[in-house]
């Protein structure tokens, strides 16, 4: 069983890209018609501009929470790279437990004001703002579980990795 788990996350995560990449692409082919409709049949639609902007929020909040990796997030390597395995680990507790804390915290305002956003919808497509927005609370609540399984790792005694410059990349 435990040798099937790191498959299935896998497997999740690579559903997670592709599900990434449609909403990507559809928002390229909506912005494509958008230009094409003001620059080339003189038509102003304002349909595509809401899809772009929802898109773009969904495409930035759920691949934060499903898609990129811990090692890809920012931080300040000079410090990171520079610390022993132990002291990571401390950083990596407290990080770890302010993180938790503030999502937390904030957790039932989030859930409270995305149902409250029930009552306003977008101007052209009349999409409930409860529906765009949920996705706010799905990344919250993907990070409580990130974080609290990067502590838990920590204090059980594994270090997160140490930043190795061969492997660094544009963030492209």
């Amino acid at each position: 069983m435990n040798s099937s788990l790191p498959a299935i996350g896998g497997w999740l995560r690579r559903r997670a890209e592709n599900i990434l990449c449609l909403m990507l692409l559809t928002m390229f082919v909506v912005f494509i018609l958008q230009i094409i409709f003001r620059y080339v049949l003189n038509l102003s639609i304002g349909w595509t501009h809401e899809v772009s902007v929802a898109l773009w929020i969904w495409i930035v909040l759920f691949g934060s929470a499903f898609v990129v990796r811990e090692v890809d997030e920012i931080r300040f390597d000079l410090i990171w790279g520079g610390a022993s395995d132990q002291s990571r680990r401390i950083m990596q507790i407290i990080c770890a437990a302010a993180l938790i804390f503030l999502f937390g915290i904030s957790l039932p305002a989030i859930v409270d004001y995305v149902t409250f956003m029930k009552v306003e919808s977008t101007a052209y497509l009349k999409i409930r703002f409860d529906y765009l927005y949920s996705i706010y609370v799905v990344f919250a609540i993907a990070m409580i579980v990130r974080y609290m399984w990067l502590g838990f790792r920590a204090v059980r005694g594994t270090a997160p990795d140490a930043f190795d410059p061969t492997k660094a990349g544009s963030g492209v």
